[in-house]
Order: C-alpha cells, then structure tokens, then sequence
C-alpha cells in the first residue's frame, strides 16, 4: 500500500510544481506530452542506437484541432491546447526533422490519457521516430525494410588441389572508429578541466540545471544554477546528487556504453529529489561509481583526448 502511495505521489507531485510555478495554467487545458527519436536504423522501431532527437516538429491533429511544436535537446515535446477539446482519437506525428534525421518519419502514434485533475487532462504518446536518408553505416542491412535483400551469389567450389594452400583471406575492413559508441567514463573533476572542455555534448558549461534535469530540479536548485557550477558541489547531499548527476548526464552524452542513458540519468535524478536525504546519497554515490568507470567487474577508462 505504501509503495503504490509513493508512487502515485512521485507522478502527481512533479505535476503539482509544474503548476504552482505558473507553467501550467489551471484553467482546462489538455496537455500532451511524448519524446522523439532518431531511428538511426530505419528498422521502424527504438533500437540501441536511436537517441532523443532534438528540433524535430511534430503535429497533434485531432479534427479541427491542430498544433505544432519543437522537441527540445531532450526530444520531449509538449503541445497544450485551451480550453477542455476532446482528444479522443487525436494522434501525433513527426511533419518535419533536423537535417541529419529528417528523410522520413516514422508512424503516427495515437494519444493516451494519463490522467485528470484541477480541471487539466494529461495524455501521452508512445515515442514518435525520424529517420535519417539511409540506415547509419553500422547497422546491418536487414535494418533497412525499404531494401530488398540480395539473393546470395552461387559459388563455385574448385576441387582441391594436394599440397596447395588456400589463399590467404582478405584484409577485414573496418570503419572509422565512433568516440560515442566507445565506452568512457569520466569524473566531475575532468569535466571541469578546461583542456576537456570541447567533450561537452548536447549541453554547454552555461546551460541551466533548470533546463537539463526539469523542474523538480529547478525548485531544489533554483533556475539560474548552471551545470558548470553544479560539477563543483560538496559538503551537502543534495549538492553532492548534483555533482555526480552532472558528470553522469556528460558521460550519458559522451558515450553510448555508459551505464546510465541519458533519460535514466535524469528520472533517477528526479526520483532522488523527491525521495529521501538517504535516497539521494545512495543515488549520488551509484553515479560516482559509473562516473568513475567502475561497471561491475569491469574498469572503463576515460578516453579524453585534450582539446586542440
């Protein structure tokens, strides 16, 4: 009973922020909210390389009822509509994409409802997908379903030959190497180091903490703090949190192989601040370990390279 009660207060109590700082207005609104991703792969679904895209523009078309709006760096979009419309069978698509991942779209996906309360209904979407021109180089082939697959060549085997040796096999070609799909763990201190600096990703030194972990975050720490100012907290727990969930978001950025992805960084991190001071310390204490790159029995360097 208790951890159905947590649970339920951990939903409505991010929601309950939203609306007393004034970003959602009590007035009967619908508001619709969903994530896009680059489907790097073109396989129509979320796989292991599909990340949040940021600046795709997505439509939420019901009837006479249609609004756009941009996903941010995160890929959360979110789309509110006045008064009380009636979403039903409404659904959301990507109509356009960034340069790099905006070929095509994927499917368009149906609105779900969430939830109701102080007069404003709440729905979700199942996550939208973009796609870039052609799957990435790393994806096999069957990814891309617009593709007919090859039929094998017949081959001809020789009889053999005594005394001769085979040929020796071809040289096995490989692809340029991808810092991102590399595994690198880095702690806060060399995130701070300033021949480092152009390792930051997606989010610079001055981006508020406020913007990359959401509002929960912005009621603990304020929404001037910045990210390069939260890499230097200590002697306090929840200062602490910061620190290591700072140095975990870079890394999420920096490398697919981080044991943390980007979204699991920030809902542990928001889990954390609505949780107890034990909470966060246990959580601040699990990023320390990853950030400094120790993932189970296995030791991950950081494979900074200094900044020409």
């Amino acid at each position: 009973m208790t951890s159905s009660f947590e649970f339920i207060l951990r939903i409505l109590l991010p929601l309950f922020l939203l609306l007393k700082a004034g970003v959602i207005a009590v007035n009967g609104d619908a508001l619709v909210t969903g994530t896009v991703f680059c489907d790097q792969c073109k396989d129509g679904s979320r796989g292991f390389f599909d990340y949040p895209l940021s600046g795709a523009k997505v439509a939420v078309s019901c009837g006479d009822q249609y609004k756009e709006e941009s996903s941010n760096f995160m890929g959360s979009y979110s789309v509110r509509f006045d008064g009380s419309p009636d979403l039903s069978g409404c659904y959301a698509r990507v109509v356009r994409g960034p340069d790099d991942c905006g070929a095509a779209a994927g499917p368009a996906q149906g609105l779900k409802f969430m939830f109701r309360m102080f007069d404003m209904e709440a729905y979700t979407v199942d996550p939208l997908l973009s796609q870039p021109s052609k799957p990435m180089s790393f994806c096999s082939q069957s990814g891309d379903p617009t593709k007919p697959k090859p039929t094998p060549p017949a081959i001809n085997v020789p009889p053999p030959v005594a005394l001769s040796r085979p040929p020796p096999a071809p040289p096995r070609s490989r692809s340029p190497a991808i810092p991102f799909l590399e595994a690198s763990a880095c702690s806060y201190d060399k995130w701070l180091m300033p021949a480092f600096k152009c390792h930051w990703r997606v989010v610079s030194p001055e981006t508020p903490v406020a913007l990359a972990f959401g509002p929960v975050a912005a009621g603990k720490y304020g929404p001037d703090l910045t990210l390069w100012n939260g890499l230097y907290g200590r002697g306090d727990v929840y200062r602490t949190l910061l620190r290591e969930s700072t140095a975990a978001l870079l890394n999420s950025y920096n490398s697919i192989r981080f044991p943390y992805p980007t979204l699991s960084v920030v809902s542990n991190m928001n889990s954390a601040l609505l949780g107890s001071q034990r909470e966060a310390l246990m959580t601040a204490l699990r990023f320390r370990r990853a950030n400094s790159g120790i993932s189970g029995r296995l030791t991950v360097p950081c494979k900074f390279t200094p900044c020409s």
